[in-house]
C-alpha cells in the first residue's frame, strides 16, 4: 500500500458497519456479565469474537490497524474468560500461591499488551519514515 493511499485510508462502510455491530453485542455482553445473565453473556462472546478476528483480518495489510485490532480480539478473549470464570464460580479458586483462575486472564491481556508494545517501541519506530505507519 502506498503513502498516499494510507494518508487518505478510509474504512469502507460494510466495514465500519460491522465494527458498530460489533460495539452492540460487546456491550451486550457486558451488560450480561454485569447482571449475571449467564445465557446471553456466553451467547454474546462468539459474534463479539468472531467480528473482531473478521476486523483484524480485514486489516491486515496496515500493520497499525492489525496491532490495535489483535490486541481488541485478545482484550475480548481475557474479558470473556473472566466473565466465564465468575459465572461458574471458578473466579476464586486458587491456581498457585494467591493466583486464581480469573488472573489466567492475564494471559491474553499481557498479549495485547505485548503486542501493542512491539508496535510502539519497535515496529512503529523503524518505520516512521515510511509513512505507512498511523
Amino acid at each position: 500500500m502506498s503513502t498516499q493511499e494510507i494518508e487518505s485510508y478510509k474504512i469502507p462502510i460494510t466495514y465500519r458497519k460491522m465494527e458498530n455491530l460489533h460495539i452492540v453485542f460487546w456491550l451486550f455482553k457486558d451488560i450480561a456479565w454485569c447482571m449475571f445473565w449467564k445465557p446471553l453473556g456466553i451467547a454474546m462472546i462468539f459474534p463479539t469474537l468472531i467480528i473482531s478476528i473478521v476486523i483484524a483480518y480485514r486489516t491486515k495489510h496496515i500493520f497499525s490497524e492489525l496491532a490495535h485490532n489483535l490486541a481488541i480480539t485478545v482484550w475480548i478473549m481475557a474479558n470473556s474468560f473472566w466473565m466465564c470464570s465468575e459465572f461458574f464460580g471458578m473466579d476464586t479458586h486458587i491456581i498457585w500461591g494467591s493466583f486464581t483462575i480469573k488472573h489466567l486472564a492475564m494471559i491474553p491481556f499481557l498479549t495485547g499488551i505485548l503486542l501493542l508494545a512491539y508496535y510502539y517501541i519497535i515496529y512503529k519506530p523503524k518505520h516512521k519514515t515510511d509513512g505507512l505507519t498511523l
